[in-house]
Protein backbone atom coordinates (compact mmCIF):
# COMPACT_ATOMS: atom_id res chain seq x y z
CA UNK A 1 0.00 0.00 0.00
CA UNK A 2 1.67 3.43 -1.02
CA UNK A 3 0.35 6.61 0.11
CA UNK A 4 0.92 10.43 -1.27
CA UNK A 5 -0.80 13.12 -0.75
CA UNK A 6 -0.39 16.95 -1.75
CA UNK A 7 -2.46 19.92 -0.35
CA UNK A 8 -2.59 23.23 -2.61
CA UNK A 9 -4.37 26.41 -2.67
CA UNK A 10 -6.19 25.94 -5.83
CA UNK A 11 -6.90 22.71 -7.93
CA UNK A 12 -4.68 22.88 -10.84
CA UNK A 13 -3.78 19.85 -13.34
CA UNK A 14 -0.01 20.60 -12.85
CA UNK A 15 -0.39 20.26 -8.72
CA UNK A 16 -1.16 16.61 -9.54
CA UNK A 17 1.59 15.25 -11.14
CA UNK A 18 3.07 13.72 -8.85
CA UNK A 19 0.35 12.19 -7.52
CA UNK A 20 -0.84 11.03 -10.69
CA UNK A 21 2.75 8.73 -11.33
CA UNK A 22 1.17 6.16 -8.70
CA UNK A 23 -1.35 5.28 -10.82
CA UNK A 24 -3.84 5.06 -7.68
CA UNK A 25 -6.70 3.00 -7.14
CA UNK A 26 -8.69 5.27 -4.47
CA UNK A 27 -8.50 9.32 -4.47
CA UNK A 28 -9.65 10.73 -1.59
CA UNK A 29 -10.80 14.56 -1.97
CA UNK A 30 -11.28 17.09 1.31
CA UNK A 31 -11.80 20.81 -0.17
CA UNK A 32 -13.38 24.02 1.07
CA UNK A 33 -16.62 24.36 -1.32
CA UNK A 34 -15.15 27.10 -3.28
CA UNK A 35 -12.79 25.18 -4.76
CA UNK A 36 -14.97 22.02 -5.83
CA UNK A 37 -17.55 24.45 -7.16
CA UNK A 38 -14.86 25.34 -9.39
CA UNK A 39 -16.26 24.51 -13.26
CA UNK A 40 -13.15 22.47 -14.31
CA UNK A 41 -12.60 20.94 -11.02
CA UNK A 42 -14.02 17.51 -11.37
CA UNK A 43 -12.54 17.37 -15.36
CA UNK A 44 -8.86 18.20 -13.43
CA UNK A 45 -9.26 15.55 -11.01
CA UNK A 46 -10.60 12.94 -13.46
CA UNK A 47 -8.07 13.49 -16.42
CA UNK A 48 -5.00 13.72 -14.00
CA UNK A 49 -6.55 10.19 -12.11
CA UNK A 50 -8.44 8.64 -15.07
CA UNK A 51 -8.81 4.77 -13.30
CA UNK A 52 -9.35 5.65 -10.00
CA UNK A 53 -12.52 6.01 -8.09
CA UNK A 54 -12.59 9.83 -6.93
CA UNK A 55 -14.27 10.35 -3.53
CA UNK A 56 -14.85 12.92 -0.90
CA UNK A 57 -16.44 15.94 -0.19
CA UNK A 58 -16.86 19.89 1.06
CA UNK A 59 -15.80 20.62 4.48
CA UNK A 60 -15.82 22.65 7.24
CA UNK A 61 -11.64 23.00 7.43
CA UNK A 62 -9.23 20.05 5.84
CA UNK A 63 -7.08 18.05 7.86
CA UNK A 64 -3.08 16.78 7.49
CA UNK A 65 -0.75 15.83 9.43
CA UNK A 66 0.15 19.93 9.20
CA UNK A 67 -3.06 20.22 11.09
CA UNK A 68 -6.43 22.12 10.36
CA UNK A 69 -6.18 24.61 7.32
CA UNK A 70 -8.95 26.04 5.73
CA UNK A 71 -9.94 27.09 2.09
CA UNK A 72 -7.16 24.47 0.52
CA UNK A 73 -7.90 21.61 -0.87
CA UNK A 74 -6.35 17.84 0.23
CA UNK A 75 -5.67 15.28 -2.24
CA UNK A 76 -4.93 11.77 -1.60
CA UNK A 77 -4.05 8.98 -3.52
CA UNK A 78 -3.72 5.75 -2.57
CA UNK A 79 -2.50 2.62 -4.04
CA UNK A 80 -3.27 -1.07 -3.37
CA UNK A 81 -1.11 -3.86 -3.50
CA UNK A 82 -3.44 -6.80 -2.51
CA UNK A 83 -7.10 -4.30 -2.05
CA UNK A 84 -10.12 -4.54 -4.25
CA UNK A 85 -11.82 -1.14 -4.23
CA UNK A 86 -15.67 -0.81 -5.75
CA UNK A 87 -17.44 2.82 -5.67
CA UNK A 88 -21.36 2.93 -5.26
CA UNK A 89 -23.53 6.67 -5.42
CA UNK A 90 -26.50 7.67 -4.52
CA UNK A 91 -28.32 11.45 -4.55
CA UNK A 92 -30.36 12.13 -1.49
CA UNK A 93 -33.20 14.90 -2.87
CA UNK A 94 -35.39 14.43 0.25
CA UNK A 95 -34.27 13.95 3.64
CA UNK A 96 -36.63 11.08 3.97
CA UNK A 97 -35.19 9.00 1.06
CA UNK A 98 -31.47 8.71 3.66
CA UNK A 99 -32.62 5.01 4.44
CA UNK A 100 -33.32 3.89 0.67
CA UNK A 101 -30.39 5.26 -0.80
CA UNK A 102 -28.33 3.91 1.87
CA UNK A 103 -29.53 0.27 1.34
CA UNK A 104 -29.17 1.20 -2.50
CA UNK A 105 -25.32 1.94 -1.67
CA UNK A 106 -25.20 -1.20 0.31
CA UNK A 107 -27.12 -3.48 -2.03
CA UNK A 108 -24.20 -2.72 -4.40
CA UNK A 109 -21.35 -2.97 -2.41
CA UNK A 110 -22.20 -6.51 -0.41
CA UNK A 111 -19.84 -9.07 -0.78
CA UNK A 112 -18.37 -12.19 0.93
CA UNK A 113 -15.43 -10.38 0.96
CA UNK A 114 -16.18 -6.64 1.95
CA UNK A 115 -13.89 -6.28 4.94
CA UNK A 116 -15.02 -2.22 5.70
CA UNK A 117 -17.14 0.71 3.81
CA UNK A 118 -15.78 4.24 3.52
CA UNK A 119 -18.69 6.92 2.67
CA UNK A 120 -19.13 10.69 2.45
CA UNK A 121 -22.53 12.14 2.08
CA UNK A 122 -24.29 15.85 1.37
CA UNK A 123 -24.16 17.54 4.78
CA UNK A 124 -27.63 18.95 5.05
CA UNK A 125 -30.91 17.77 4.20
CA UNK A 126 -30.07 14.17 4.88
CA UNK A 127 -30.79 12.10 7.85
CA UNK A 128 -27.38 10.49 8.32
CA UNK A 129 -28.65 7.98 10.85
CA UNK A 130 -31.19 6.60 8.70
CA UNK A 131 -28.47 6.54 5.85
CA UNK A 132 -26.24 4.41 8.12
CA UNK A 133 -29.32 2.29 8.91
CA UNK A 134 -30.53 1.23 5.28
CA UNK A 135 -26.77 0.75 4.41
CA UNK A 136 -25.54 -1.78 7.23
CA UNK A 137 -29.30 -3.59 6.42
CA UNK A 138 -27.44 -4.77 2.98
CA UNK A 139 -23.84 -5.25 4.12
CA UNK A 140 -24.32 -6.41 7.87
CA UNK A 141 -23.63 -5.78 11.16
CA UNK A 142 -19.87 -7.43 10.96
CA UNK A 143 -18.75 -4.81 8.43
CA UNK A 144 -17.31 -1.71 10.17
CA UNK A 145 -18.40 1.58 8.38
CA UNK A 146 -16.81 5.29 8.90
CA UNK A 147 -16.81 8.22 6.92
CA UNK A 148 -18.67 11.78 7.53
CA UNK A 149 -21.22 14.09 6.12
CA UNK A 150 -19.74 16.81 4.03
CA UNK A 151 -19.30 20.75 5.70
CA UNK A 152 -19.68 24.15 4.03
CA UNK A 153 -17.16 25.88 6.11
CA UNK A 154 -20.08 26.14 8.77
CA UNK A 155 -22.95 28.21 6.56
CA UNK A 156 -25.13 25.46 6.66
CA UNK A 157 -26.75 26.33 3.37
CA UNK A 158 -25.55 23.87 0.74
CA UNK A 159 -22.34 21.08 0.32
CA UNK A 160 -20.98 18.92 -2.54
CA UNK A 161 -19.85 15.35 -2.64
CA UNK A 162 -16.96 14.37 -4.63
CA UNK A 163 -18.21 10.98 -6.72
CA UNK A 164 -16.39 8.99 -9.44
CA UNK A 165 -19.16 10.25 -11.95
CA UNK A 166 -19.04 14.25 -10.41
CA UNK A 167 -19.38 16.92 -7.83
CA UNK A 168 -23.15 16.47 -6.50
CA UNK A 169 -24.87 18.43 -3.93
CA UNK A 170 -27.21 15.66 -3.70
CA UNK A 171 -24.40 12.84 -3.56
CA UNK A 172 -23.54 10.19 -1.64
CA UNK A 173 -20.16 8.04 -2.34
CA UNK A 174 -19.89 4.65 -0.27
CA UNK A 175 -16.10 2.89 -1.10
CA UNK A 176 -16.26 -0.74 -0.38
CA UNK A 177 -12.64 -2.47 0.30
CA UNK A 178 -12.29 -5.99 -0.24
CA UNK A 179 -9.94 -8.70 0.51
CA UNK A 180 -8.52 -10.32 3.50
CA UNK A 181 -5.40 -8.19 3.12
CA UNK A 182 -6.70 -5.43 4.08
CA UNK A 183 -6.84 -4.29 7.69
CA UNK A 184 -9.10 -1.57 9.09
CA UNK A 185 -9.81 -0.35 12.99
CA UNK A 186 -11.84 2.51 14.49
CA UNK A 187 -11.90 4.90 17.33
CA UNK A 188 -14.21 7.25 18.22
CA UNK A 189 -14.80 9.66 21.48
CA UNK A 190 -16.14 13.09 22.40
CA UNK A 191 -14.90 14.82 25.44
CA UNK A 192 -17.73 16.68 25.99
CA UNK A 193 -18.88 17.65 29.55
CA UNK A 194 -22.83 17.35 30.45
CA UNK A 195 -24.70 20.10 32.35
CA UNK A 196 -28.09 20.36 33.43
CA UNK A 197 -30.65 17.48 34.64
CA UNK A 198 -31.79 14.86 32.14
CA UNK A 199 -34.69 15.89 29.82
CA UNK A 200 -37.55 13.23 28.60
CA UNK A 201 -38.37 13.39 25.37
CA UNK A 202 -42.17 13.90 25.37
CA UNK A 203 -42.68 14.05 21.42
CA UNK A 204 -39.70 13.79 18.26
CA UNK A 205 -40.19 12.42 15.04
CA UNK A 206 -36.94 11.13 13.43
CA UNK A 207 -34.30 13.88 13.48
CA UNK A 208 -36.92 15.89 14.77
CA UNK A 209 -37.47 17.24 18.29
CA UNK A 210 -40.31 18.56 19.09
CA UNK A 211 -41.16 18.72 22.89
CA UNK A 212 -38.90 17.71 26.27
CA UNK A 213 -40.77 17.54 29.24
CA UNK A 214 -43.63 18.22 27.32
CA UNK A 215 -42.46 21.82 26.84
CA UNK A 216 -41.67 22.74 23.41
CA UNK A 217 -37.67 21.91 22.76
CA UNK A 218 -36.88 25.80 21.01
CA UNK A 219 -37.92 27.28 24.31
CA UNK A 220 -36.47 25.26 26.48
CA UNK A 221 -32.98 24.60 24.64
CA UNK A 222 -32.99 28.70 24.48
CA UNK A 223 -33.39 29.06 28.02
CA UNK A 224 -30.24 26.95 28.76
CA UNK A 225 -28.17 29.15 26.05
CA UNK A 226 -29.34 32.26 27.39
CA UNK A 227 -27.06 34.99 25.42
CA UNK A 228 -26.13 32.02 23.02
CA UNK A 229 -29.85 31.74 21.67
CA UNK A 230 -30.07 34.88 19.63
CA UNK A 231 -27.49 33.40 17.08
CA UNK A 232 -29.22 30.47 17.08
CA UNK A 233 -28.81 27.59 14.61
CA UNK A 234 -25.04 28.34 14.39
CA UNK A 235 -24.59 28.43 18.55
CA UNK A 236 -25.89 24.98 18.62
CA UNK A 237 -22.38 23.62 18.00
CA UNK A 238 -21.44 24.41 21.00
CA UNK A 239 -24.26 22.79 23.02
CA UNK A 240 -25.04 19.26 21.91
CA UNK A 241 -27.18 17.16 23.13
CA UNK A 242 -25.82 13.87 25.20
CA UNK A 243 -28.27 10.81 24.45
CA UNK A 244 -29.57 8.27 27.62
CA UNK A 245 -31.26 5.65 28.50
CA UNK A 246 -34.39 5.41 30.74
CA UNK A 247 -32.27 5.12 33.35
CA UNK A 248 -30.41 8.35 32.89
CA UNK A 249 -27.04 6.75 31.78
CA UNK A 250 -25.31 7.85 28.40
CA UNK A 251 -25.69 5.06 25.54
CA UNK A 252 -22.54 7.01 23.73
CA UNK A 253 -24.21 9.36 20.85
CA UNK A 254 -24.29 13.26 20.78
CA UNK A 255 -26.80 15.09 18.75
CA UNK A 256 -25.76 18.35 17.15
CA UNK A 257 -28.55 21.39 16.48
CA UNK A 258 -28.61 22.01 12.95
CA UNK A 259 -31.54 24.27 12.67
CA UNK A 260 -34.51 25.83 14.25
CA UNK A 261 -38.25 26.12 13.38
CA UNK A 262 -39.57 28.63 15.23
CA UNK A 263 -43.31 28.96 14.15
CA UNK A 264 -43.05 24.68 15.41
CA UNK A 265 -40.93 25.60 18.27
CA UNK A 266 -39.10 22.35 17.25
CA UNK A 267 -35.58 21.43 16.76
CA UNK A 268 -33.54 19.81 13.27
CA UNK A 269 -30.80 17.11 14.81
CA UNK A 270 -28.18 15.87 12.74
CA UNK A 271 -29.68 12.10 13.42
CA UNK A 272 -32.47 10.66 15.08
CA UNK A 273 -33.11 10.39 18.42
CA UNK A 274 -35.03 7.77 20.88
CA UNK A 275 -38.66 9.13 21.12
CA UNK A 276 -38.99 7.38 24.77
CA UNK A 277 -35.46 8.13 25.81
CA UNK A 278 -33.50 11.31 27.76
CA UNK A 279 -31.30 13.95 25.82
CA UNK A 280 -29.38 16.28 28.30
CA UNK A 281 -27.19 19.59 26.99
CA UNK A 282 -23.22 19.27 26.70
CA UNK A 283 -20.92 21.54 27.07
CA UNK A 284 -16.77 21.51 26.41
CA UNK A 285 -13.21 22.92 26.77
CA UNK A 286 -10.58 22.37 25.17
CA UNK A 287 -8.39 19.82 27.27
CA UNK A 288 -11.50 17.61 27.37
CA UNK A 289 -11.40 17.44 23.48
CA UNK A 290 -7.96 17.15 22.91
CA UNK A 291 -8.35 14.25 25.63
CA UNK A 292 -11.00 12.62 23.25
CA UNK A 293 -9.26 12.84 20.20
CA UNK A 294 -6.24 11.23 22.02
CA UNK A 295 -8.80 8.04 23.33
CA UNK A 296 -9.88 7.93 19.75
CA UNK A 297 -6.51 7.68 18.15
CA UNK A 298 -5.24 5.34 20.73
CA UNK A 299 -8.15 3.24 19.83
CA UNK A 300 -7.48 2.88 16.39
CA UNK A 301 -4.47 2.43 16.79
CA UNK A 302 -4.57 -0.60 19.17
CA UNK A 303 -7.55 -2.09 17.21
CA UNK A 304 -4.84 -2.33 14.41
CA UNK A 305 -2.01 -4.00 16.00
CA UNK A 306 1.37 -4.05 14.63
CA UNK A 307 1.06 -2.03 11.29
CA UNK A 308 3.43 -0.65 9.34
CA UNK A 309 2.45 2.14 7.23
CA UNK A 310 -1.10 2.98 5.54
CA UNK A 311 -3.56 5.61 6.12
CA UNK A 312 -4.99 7.36 8.76
CA UNK A 313 -8.82 9.26 7.91
CA UNK A 314 -9.68 11.83 10.15
CA UNK A 315 -13.48 13.24 11.00
CA UNK A 316 -14.17 15.74 13.27
CA UNK A 317 -17.28 17.86 14.25
CA UNK A 318 -16.91 21.23 12.94
CA UNK A 319 -18.54 22.33 16.82
CA UNK A 320 -15.54 20.85 18.31
CA UNK A 321 -13.56 23.55 16.05
CA UNK A 322 -15.64 26.53 16.71
CA UNK A 323 -14.82 25.65 20.64
CA UNK A 324 -11.07 25.05 20.64
CA UNK A 325 -10.56 28.08 18.14
CA UNK A 326 -6.94 28.15 17.37
CA UNK A 327 -6.26 25.79 19.70
CA UNK A 328 -8.12 22.99 17.14
CA UNK A 329 -4.40 21.97 15.43
CA UNK A 330 -3.90 20.31 18.81
CA UNK A 331 -6.69 17.63 18.52
CA UNK A 332 -4.83 16.55 15.23
CA UNK A 333 -1.29 16.89 16.64
CA UNK A 334 -1.96 14.75 19.51
CA UNK A 335 -3.44 11.85 16.89
CA UNK A 336 -0.60 12.26 14.99
CA UNK A 337 1.45 11.73 17.99
CA UNK A 338 -0.07 8.38 18.97
CA UNK A 339 -0.55 6.90 15.44
CA UNK A 340 3.24 8.07 14.26
CA UNK A 341 4.14 11.08 12.84
CA UNK A 342 5.14 9.33 9.76
CA UNK A 343 1.91 7.94 8.90
CA UNK A 344 -0.05 10.03 6.66
CA UNK A 345 -3.29 11.94 7.47
CA UNK A 346 -6.35 13.02 5.97
CA UNK A 347 -10.01 13.76 6.47
CA UNK A 348 -11.92 17.05 7.58
CA UNK A 349 -13.82 19.36 9.90
CA UNK A 350 -17.67 17.93 9.13
CA UNK A 351 -21.34 17.83 9.71
CA UNK A 352 -21.89 14.55 11.34
CA UNK A 353 -19.18 11.61 11.89
CA UNK A 354 -19.36 7.86 10.93
CA UNK A 355 -18.02 5.10 12.52
CA UNK A 356 -18.55 1.70 14.80
CA UNK A 357 -18.74 2.24 18.41
CA UNK A 358 -15.26 1.77 19.92
CA UNK A 359 -16.10 -1.44 21.48
CA UNK A 360 -17.94 -3.27 18.65
CA UNK A 361 -18.29 -3.07 14.69
CA UNK A 362 -21.79 -1.39 14.98
CA UNK A 363 -21.32 1.72 12.99
CA UNK A 364 -23.66 4.81 14.24
CA UNK A 365 -23.97 9.14 12.97
CA UNK A 366 -22.00 10.81 15.53
CA UNK A 367 -21.95 14.73 16.56
CA UNK A 368 -19.31 16.51 18.21
CA UNK A 369 -16.44 13.49 18.36
CA UNK A 370 -13.21 12.84 16.63
CA UNK A 371 -13.74 9.83 14.55
CA UNK A 372 -10.13 7.89 13.16
CA UNK A 373 -9.95 5.06 10.80
CA UNK A 374 -6.55 3.48 10.35
CA UNK A 375 -6.20 1.83 7.00
CA UNK A 376 -3.22 -0.46 6.30
CA UNK A 377 -2.47 -4.03 4.47
CA UNK A 378 -1.33 -6.89 6.01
Amino acid sequence: MDVRQIQISALQAQHLDGLRALQPDLVLIFAALGHLQSPDAFDVLRQAFPAALLAGCSTAGEITNQGMSDNTAVVTAVKFDRTRVKAATGRVTAMDQSDAIGAKLGAELAAPDLRAVLVFGKGVGINGSALISGLIDKVGVSVPVSGGLAGDGGAFTGTLTVTPDGMDADGVVAIGLYGDDVRVSHGSFGGWQPFGPPRKVTKSEGNILYRLDDQPALDLYKEYLGEYAKDLPASGLLFPFEMLDADHRSIGLIRTILGVDEQAGSLILAGDIDGEGYLRLMHANNEGLIDGAETAARLARDGLGGANGGLGILVSCVGRKLVMGDAVDEEVEVVSHVLGRQLPLTGFYSYGEIAPFSSTTECKLHNQTMTVTFIAEA
